[in-house]
């Protein structure tokens, strides 16, 4: 099975979830040719999801990376869906709504109703169990994890994650799908934040509790995992950038998983999280982007 043979039956793309994945993942699949379905839970969502898939574009132009014409084609193939009853004809789905099992589970049992028997669903969570979610559908051998990485459109790495039904097939069409996208596809076997998250929100959490400890401050401690351990970024740095919600949803689904104390969340990010201190995206975590 080659490469072109598995994809050219799946121009059309369905993604859920226009938010700070989803509409990297929407832009990286119509800068591949694809016919892309752009759907959120209300018309304002997708439209801001749109406007952000054209400010990027347009930084594009300005770097002479793309032309003005290919910026217009590109954005051609973005269709703003408000139903997903308009997924009928999409033979492959990348699900990114909230790292809320609820909210996924409304998402997997409504594709299930409305795909073809031969869609293949994935998701981009970053820590629920893939084959918890696979549970979801009629025939779990055709859902997938694939997780991208902020920002989609820069960073290179996708994991694909293989659920304890999730056929080879599957895995093999996801993968050569993630090359199709210019990324670098790495299989994982199904486990609770797979490998990225299950080793850097425990690093991060612990930076936290040094932070909160009175160990050093925010920026002697990011200076010290950029400068000693040459991280582009510092810990708190990136919390910031990934999302203080984001780090502790995923921290509860190890803790939960594992019962292990050891990802045992810190008070502090508790408690900025319910201050609404979320980091880059609402202006204010560790550091204030005002």
């Amino acid at each position: 099975m080659d490469d072109s043979q598995v994809l050219k039956e799946r121009k059309v793309v369905g993604v859920v979830g226009g938010g700070t994945m989803g509409h990297g993942i929407a832009q990286v699949f119509a800068q591949s040719g694809f016919e892309v379905k752009l759907n959120d839970i209300t018309s304002e969502l997708i439209q801001a999801a749109v406007k952000r898939i054209d400010d990027n574009l347009s930084r594009s132009v300005e770097k002479g990376r793309i032309s003005k014409e290919e910026k217009t084609e590109i954005l051609s193939r973005v269709v703003p869906i408000r139903d997903l009853e308009d997924f009928r004809d999409a033979l492959f789905v990348v699900e990114a709504v909230i790292e809320k099992i609820e909210a996924k589970t409304a998402v997997f049992k409504t594709l299930d109703k409305i795909c073809s028997k031969d869609t293949i669903l994935t998701t981009n969570t970053s820590s629920i169990p893939i084959t918890q979610i696979a549970s979801l559908v009629s025939n779990p051998q055709r859902v997938a994890g694939m997780h991208f990485f902020n920002p989609v459109q820069v960073m290179k790495l996708v994991e694909v994650v293989k659920g304890m039904q999730t056929s080879e097939s599957t895995i093999e069409t996801v993968r050569l799908m993630s090359k199709k996208l210019g990324k670098t596809p790495v299989v994982v076997s199904d486990s609770p934040g797979f490998i990225s998250n299950r080793i850097l929100c425990p690093m991060i959490n612990e930076a936290i509790f040094a932070l909160e400890e009175g160990i050093a401050s925010k920026e002697d401690i990011d200076t010290v995992m950029k400068l000693g351990m040459n991280h582009p970024m510092g810990p708190l740095e990136l919390a910031d950038f990934v999302g203080l919600d984001v780090v502790l949803d995923v921290l509860e689904v190890l803790y939960r998983e594992f019962q292990d104390p050891k990802y045992r969340a810190s008070p502090l990010l508790r408690k900025m999280v319910r201050a609404g201190y979320l980091g880059r995206k609402t202006r204010k975590g560790f550091y204030d982007y005002s």
